[in-house]
Order: C-alpha cells, then sequence, then structure tokens
C-alpha cells in the first residue's frame, strides 16, 4: 500500500484521508493542514521524510511555471529543506496537463455554449494551463493577478499581458513571504467581497477555491465555478449563493475534491519512480485512469 500526504498552510478544519485504487494499486491519500504555521509545516516535512512515498506542498506552489520558464517561490522551497528522501510535488504538474481540459469538459457536459463565454481567473499565471484553455477557446478574459494576488484593482485582459507581467514580476513576487503570497490558516475562511463588478460581468470564475471565495459578492446565481480542493461545505457555500455548476478539475473522493498538489502526489506515489513525474508521464496516466475534470450541477 502506497501512502501520499499534503502538508498544506490552510485551515486543518479541511483535513481529509481517503483510501483509493488506481491502476490495481492501493494508495492512501491525506491532507494535513497546518493553520498557517511555516514551523509546524516545516516540521512534518522532515519527520515524515522517507516514512511516506510522495509529499504534495499544499496552500502555496514550490515554482510558478509560465512558458517553459520556472519561477521559484522562495519561502515555499524553505518549508521543505530538509526532505531528502521523498519526492515533492505543488500540484504544477496536473495544472498544466489535466487543467488544459477544463473548457473541453465544459463543453461535452453543458454543450456548445460554454465553449465561449466570459470568464474571470483570479490568478492567472498561477494555474497557466486553465487560463489558455479559455484564451485558446475563444473566451472573453479577465486575468484578476493584480486584485487577488496584489490588491490591486487593475483587470488584465490579453494573454501577451499575462506574459509580460509574469516575466517581470514573478522573480519578484516569488521572494515575497508567505503571508503576502496566500490566505493561511484562518484567513482562508473569511470572505470580504470585493470586485463585484467582474464577478458580475464573468458567466464563469475560475481558479483557486480559497481565492474565489475570499471576495465573492453575496449573489452569484446561474454562474460556472472552475476550481479544485472543494469541500461539502463550499458546494453547499455555491449553492446558497445561486451558482449553478461547479467543475471540479480533480476527482471528488468521499464528497471533496483534494488539491492538485494531492493528487499529483497520488500519482507519483503509485507510479514508483521516486521523483516527480514528467507531463508526458502524467497525461499518459491521466488517459488511462480515465480522469478528467468533473462538472456538479447544484441545481439538483
Amino acid at each position: 500500500m502506497k501512502r501520499a500526504v499534503s502538508v498544506s498552510l490552510g485551515s486543518s478544519k479541511r483535513d481529509k484521508q481517503v483510501e483509493v485504487t488506481l491502476l490495481g494499486e492501493t494508495v492512501v491519500i491525506e491532507r494535513r493542514g497546518t493553520d498557517g504555521d511555516v514551523d509546524r509545516a516545516t516540521a512534518l516535512f522532515t519527520e515524515l521524510d522517507g516514512q511516506v512515498d510522495a509529499f504534495g506542498v499544499g496552500g502555496i506552489d514550490l515554482w510558478i511555471e509560465l512558458e517553459q520558464h520556472k519561477y521559484p517561490i522562495y519561502a515555499a522551497h524553505k518549508l521543505v529543506k530538509n526532505v531528502r528522501q521523498t519526492p515533492i510535488v505543488d500540484g504544477s504538474g496536473l495544472k498544466n496537463t489535466l487543467e488544459r481540459g477544463v473548457v473541453d469538459a465544459l463543453i461535452e457536459t453543458l454543450g456548445p455554449a460554454y465553449g465561449s463565454g466570459r470568464v474571470m481567473l483570479t490568478a492567472a499565471v498561477d494555474r497557466y494551463g486553465m487560463t489558455l484553455a479559455f484564451y485558446e477557446h475563444g473566451y472573453d478574459v479577465v486575468c484578476a493577478d493584480f486584485m487577488f494576488g496584489l490588491g490591486i484593482p487593475i483587470p488584465i485582459r490579453r494573454l501577451g499581458t499575462v506574459k509580460l507581467v509574469g516575466r517581470l514580476l514573478l522573480p519578484i513576487i516569488g521572494r515575497l513571504p508567505i503571508s503576502v503570497l496566500y490566505p493561511t490558516g484562518s484567513k482562508q475562511e473569511e470572505i470580504v467581497p470585493k470586485y463585484t463588478k467582474w464577478y458580475d460581468w464573468a458567466n464563469v470564475i475560475a481558479g483557486d477555491c480559497h481565492y474565489i471565495k475570499r471576495h465573492m459578492p453575496p449573489t452569484l446565481t446561474n454562474k460556472v465555478i472552475v476550481t479544485n480542493t472543494t469541500t461539502e461545505e463550499d458546494m453547499a457555500l455555491f449553492r446558497q449563493r445561486g451558482v449553478r455548476y461547479v467543475l471540479t478539475t480533480t476527482p471528488q473522493l468521499q464528497g471533496r475534491s483534494f488539491g492538485t498538489n494531492m493528487m499529483e502526489a497520488a500519482l507519483t506515489a503509485i507510479a514508483g519512480k521516486k521523483r516527480p513525474l514528467t507531463y508526458s508521464e502524467l497525461n499518459e496516466m491521466l488517459q488511462t485512469l480515465a480522469l478528467k475534470p468533473t462538472v456538479h450541477d447544484l441545481s439538483q
């Protein structure tokens, strides 16, 4: 039996452990939140090194990849500084493989009307595969990286601008502290409505679940949410606010969808290569497992 553990800077209230069988291999996948406690997360990675088959890093990226260039997030690398044996992934592999299929999944499930539209991406550079999918299908796109990442109310509309901003700012952003980069611990539970104009404008709201919830307005009638790491409570909250569909980029297991880092860690564990998988290896496994984004109808 394999074991994959995601150590997250997020809330421990979202912890879950499930046992699944993938490609004939049983794997226990476990999410362990540390409520924003960096020292505790570092200690967990150190303690479990060599005791589990793969690590996922949750709540922050190790790298942000843009156009074949990887920009390190130095604060995240400090979390895993003592890991010597267990392979570590942060979900970027699935973000650039599995998430490229989100629009195709919308079209397949909901019809050709969802082959285009208006989408707000909370952080385009963090989910570049998903971002490319919407641009390639001709969506009218607003990338809200400045808004959700830096609190600056400037939308980005063109893909070329996303690339330029990424090249200029990611080397700087990579040196910022964790508290600036991402909501951790109890901050993940806070909802402060903001940027309502763009929530209202969009047919589809896509990105990290915590970012989407962080500033969402009281009403999201008939919207489509494209995200992952959803719990039953998240789904209930979206339903309460009028969301019609939620597409989870990772499959639901026992009532929740785990983060891309967790699912990539599970695939890494069962592959048994003792290293992160290449994109081609991940794509091959995804095809064999028939894993693809899933649409959930909240009106039912």
